[in-house]
């Protein structure tokens, strides 16, 4: 008996001692990149001297489990330097965060000798399957997103901190390692959660998105919901061509994929239930557009499991330090669906300037494939909707809703810009943002402005000083006054504006009218896009005085509706009265044939504006739209139609004019071209102030709209056909050049033609000025050479002109400058 109790006391130290041995230690963890701080996805982690490890998920965590415990853990992944971190083994339970070093893209070249590159083969048949395995093959998908974007002010120096101006938000500083543990320091100004419903139909090509849930912090606009939304905001991998910043990136498994990435098979490895191949790319060439990354390709479907790829630093990009994209994929009914998707950008004006830090994270659920809805449920073009009750969501609405919950970080993130947000210095800083960018300053209920305008020069009235402004949105959201008074101290004139517009309906199609009075100096013969005789701009850079003016009365009313996103008509009737200034004169020769002064001309019409652009985006504030563009033509038609005798009018003729706009992306090598094409015919009897009066500059900055080495009031037709054409090659010459290629600078070269002519009688109506003629000997043709990107926001070009030459050979050639801010 006594032997037995022996026995069972031995047994059951035993197993007591073996759980002991089989006790189970946990260590969790992050990686991350040591610069840019942002989480690395997908980067195997081991218990150095075992076979015990894990895979960092999405957002760089991992956890281990184990029962055998060593001395230290080791992280290694392509592209950065190896990293040990010791491991206390007195700790069951530990934290272990792992910062990894980049260490460049500087690798060794593979050389095989029998057979080709293994990674070869597998990128072949990525790319044989790509349709099969793009979703935009399925006749039909939908599911739910959930996008969560974050923009940050960052690197700011710490004497910039201590500054008087920073002193009502140091507590930011203050907590800053608390609140962001493991986050270089940054000031968070922008915050947006999004929840979305999106739909695809292949045939018609239609998407829809429905906003539901909308949650902003930082921008009174919800016009953000829409931009920040998946349409709009989505990377599709099977893209021959990736189109970020407006710049065209070569996709790792384009049809081209060959000619501008190498590709190394790093491993094989099953993740989850799928054995994938891990490929590893960089860009063939320095500073062109593609990517260096990662990429695991699942066997036998060859679809992109998992995707990691960043802008090489080297690209000829401007204002972004880092570009970061992550994808990983989920197989869906023999579909591979986009499941997670992170973008992470880092723009700043040098590389360790104080800047901001953008980060979007996306999740996808809820998908529903090959399952159609009516067609008239998608509507035309792209359609975006916002739901009554989007932007008031409860808390525990969203709490129920989210993919994934807020951390602590980003919970003390929307508490932190709700206080800044009360503070007085951040409407200060907001109203001298508006200032730069919108060029009005806000008084209360008044915004006055615009500030380039408020003092000019030019010949004619001297010394211009001008007052004026509008109402601000805080007067109203849904009608706008707005006017100024000018005056010259060399011509004593008085000159003005009054006009007021209104919404009629915001949903669901926008609907405005709007009238105005102008009584005002205009330059007949310069482009939509020129400078304003009133700009002080123009006052510093003209290349001879400003004396052709001509003051216009200009009264007019119009209606204006979008009919669809893209599709805008606008219908106007105006009244002008036009007074030559100075020594100009209006003559003609009467029925008796006698030189006759004439002291203004009068016309009426009504004007009917169609403008097309398909699929355009735009963020729109309370009366002004930004564009975003569109990847397709767009198309305008103006038609105008006299009415004689109308308010005094005294011309009878109608007027048609075409006009088509377009950038056609040709490789992301060789860049990109913009092209104009344009007709236009007066059928009728007009006055020369009433003819297409081709636009020409004379001033030292360069206009892309206008006949750059033609002068104002030079060129005139009553029937007219014109084109423009502009390569810009993104710095294809100069990225091969040793010293160039660390400038960036981009070449550039561009062709305009116009020729029309003019029907006697319209030649007659008043005698043309002897500047003015028209352009029956045959086309006017300017050609240019430019560089641009200089220091990043200055373009300067070289110019010819072609046709029509001066009497000084001179004056045939020149240079002009302009400031463009561009990535």
């Amino acid at each position: 008996m006594r032997a037995l109790k022996i026995v069972a006391v031995l047994l059951m130290v035993s197993v007591f001692t073996s759980m002991l041995k089989a006790q189970t230690y946990t260590i969790r963890g992050k990686i991350f990149n040591a610069e840019t701080k942002e989480p690395l996805p997908f980067v195997p982690v081991i218990i150095k001297g075992t076979t015990i490890g894990a895979q960092t998920d999405f957002d760089g965590n991992f956890v281990i489990k184990t029962t055998k415990m060593g001395d230290s853990l080791i992280a290694t992944y392509v592209g950065y330097k190896r990293l040990a971190r010791k491991i206390n083994k007195t700790l069951n339970d530990q934290e272990i965060n792992m910062p990894l070093v980049n260490e460049g893209l500087a690798l060794e070249e593979v050389t095989v000798k029998a057979g080709e590159n293994p990674a070869h083969r597998i990128i072949r048949n990525v790319i044989a399957n790509k349709v099969k395995n793009n979703r935009d093959k399925l006749e039909a998908y939908e599911y739910e997103t959930y996008n969560k974007i974050e923009f940050d002010l960052t690197r700011i120096p710490k004497e910039m901190q201590e500054k008087k101006a920073l002193k009502p938000i140091r507590f930011v500083f203050d907590n800053v390692d608390s609140t962001f543990s493991g986050e270089k320091p940054s000031l968070p100004f922008f915050m947006i959660e999004n929840i979305s419903d999106f739909y695809f139909l292949k045939d018609p090509k239609r998407k829809r998105e429905v906003v539901r849930a909308s949650k902003i912090t930082g921008i009174e606009n919800t016009s953000i919901s829409q931009v920040m939304g998946d349409m709009y905001q989505n990377i599709n991998i099977y893209d021959n061509n990736i189109l970020i910043f407006n710049k065209q990136f070569a996709s790792p498994i384009s049809n081209d994929g060959f000619f501008y990435y190498k590709y190394y098979l790093e491993d094989s490895l099953f993740l989850g239930n799928q054995w994938c191949y891990h490929i590893r790319f960089k860009p063939k060439r320095p500073q062109e557009l593609s990517f260096t990354g990662n990429m695991w390709v699942a066997d036998t479907t060859w679809g992109i499991k998992r995707l990691e790829m960043a802008m090489p630093k080297d690209a000829n990009i401007n204002f972004v330090n880092t570009a970061n994209v992550v994808q990983e994929f989920s197989y869906e009914d023999s579909t591979w669906m986009l499941s997670k998707d992170r973008l992470v950008i880092d723009f700043a004006p040098q590389k360790k300037a104080v800047g901001f830090y953008g980060r979007k994270t996306t999740s996808y659920k809820k998908f529903i494939l090959n399952k159609p809805r009516e067609l008239k449920f998608y509507e035309l073009g792209d359609k975006i909707d916002i739901t009554e009750d989007a932007t008031t969501k409860t808390d525990e609405f969203w709490q129920q809703n989210r993919h994934d919950s807020l951390s602590v970080r980003e919970m003390k993130i929307y508490k932190m810009i709700d206080t800044i947000q009360t503070l007085p210095i951040y409407k200060t800083w907001i109203d001298i943002f508006y200032i730069f960018v919108a060029g009005y300053g806000k008084v209360n209920n008044f915004e006055i402005g615009p500030y380039y305008n408020l003092v000019s020069y030019n010949k004619v009235e001297g010394a211009r000083l001008r007052f004026g402004g509008r109402t601000s949105r805080k007067f109203s959201r849904w009608y706008e006054l707005g006017g100024y008074v000018a005056y010259g101290t060399l011509d004593k004139k008085w000159k003005y504006s009054l006009g007021f517009k209104s919404f009629i309906t915001k949903k669901p199609h926008r609907q405005l009218v709007g009238m105005s009075f102008k009584s005002d100096y205009e330059i007949l013969g310069q482009s939509t896009n020129g400078f304003s005789q009133d700009n002080i701009f123009a006052s510093f850079f003209r290349t001879s005085p400003l004396t052709n003016l001509t003051r216009v009365d200009n009264t007019q009313a119009w209606y204006e509706r979008e009919w669809f996103p893209g599709l805008i008509t606008r219908f106007t009737l105006a009244g002008s009265l036009y007074t030559p200034i100075g020594a100009a004169k209006y003559q003609y020769y009467n029925k008796d044939g006698v030189l006759t002064d004439k002291e203004n001309l009068r016309n009426t019409e009504a004007r009917v504006n169609i403008r097309f652009a398909y699929k355009e985006k735009f963020v729109s504030g309370d009366f002004e739209r930004v564009s975003l563009g569109t990847r397709y033509p767009v198309i305008q038609l103006n038609y105008a139609k006299s009415l004689q005798n109308a308010f005094g009018g005294e011309y009878d003729y109608q007027k048609l004019a075409v006009n088509l706009t377009d950038r056609v992306r040709i490789t992301p090598i060789l860049g990109y071209t913009d092209y104009m094409i344009q007709g236009g015919k007066i059928w009728g009897q007009v006055a020369y102030p009433l003819l297409e009066l081709h636009g020409g500059n004379e001033t030292y900055v360069y206009d892309y709209m206008a006949y750059n080495m033609m002068r104002y009031y030079e060129f005139g037709s009553d029937q007219y056909v014109a084109a423009a054409i502009i390569h810009h090659f993104e710095g294809l010459l100069f990225n091969k050049v040793p010293l160039l290629k660390k400038l960036k600078w981009r070449e550039v070269i561009s062709g305009k033609a116009v020729w029309g002519t003019v029907e006697p009688r319209n030649a007659k109506t008043l005698i043309f000025p002897e500047t003015l003629r028209s352009l029956e000997q045959g086309p006017y043709v300017e050609a240019t050479a430019g560089i641009e990107n200089i220091f990043k926001v200055f373009r300067v070009d070289a110019l010819w002109r072609l046709t029509y030459p001066r009497a000084n050979p001179i004056e045939n050639f020149g240079f002009k400058f302009s400031f463009q801010l561009a990535l």
